[in-house]
């Protein structure tokens, strides 16, 4: 069985996620996806036979719409989110405009951060490939996938920098998810 489709038949158990993702579908921001810790995560509960939502703090979907990038336009499709969603999913699904991350992403990381074209080119700058997957749910039921450095390292449970230029953030978030699923290998070396 494919890779692909052995992420698909785990995200396709987590009824959370299934229910983020059609409401998501229903309303068909531009550009949309759901990537991170929401994807990630559950791939690495299901490897290591706990429950597929343990940890999962929140469902990053990012969107791209380069007509106006202003905080007060993606606020509104932030409301427009939130107002679809009934507690607790409403407080866990966090809306980001892919247009506008070159705008604040260095004074909140430290690192800066070219502009964008697409929400599919932000997984590209995670910080590491095992944290790199994007998913959507297509009106036909399809899950579309965009995953830049494939999927061998989520599923080896391998943890490296992104090859793309180190991350001075990478030994922290490491260390986190290491505290979380003990059976992860931390790779330092880029080179692999």
């Amino acid at each position: 069985m494919s890779l692909e489709r052995r992420l698909e038949d785990v995200l396709r158990q987590s009824a959370p996620l299934m229910r983020v993702l059609t409401t998501l579908r229903e309303l068909d921001l531009p550009d949309w996806l759901l990537f991170s810790g929401a994807v990630y995560q559950r791939v690495l509960n299901h490897l290591g036979g706990r429950d597929l939502d343990y940890g999962i703090k929140d469902y990053d979907v990012g969107y791209f719409d380069g007509s106006d990038i202003s905080y007060e336009a993606e606020d509104v499709v932030i409301r427009r989110v939130a107002a679809a969603f009934e507690p607790p999913l409403r407080e866990m699904v966090e809306v980001r405009n892919q247009a506008r991350v070159h705008v604040w992403f260095e004074g909140k990381f430290g690192e800066p951060y070219a502009p964008l074209s697409s929400s599919a080119e932000a997984p590209e700058r995670f910080v590491s490939p095992m944290f790199a997957v994007g998913v959507k749910l297509e009106p036909d039921d399809r899950l579309s996938m965009v995953a830049p450095f494939g999927l061998e390292d989520l599923f080896a449970r391998r943890l490296r920098p992104n090859p793309n230029g180190p991350s001075a953030n990478f030994p922290r978030i490491a260390a986190s998810a290491k505290a979380r699923w003990p059976e992860i290998e931390v790779v330092a070396d880029q080179r692999r």
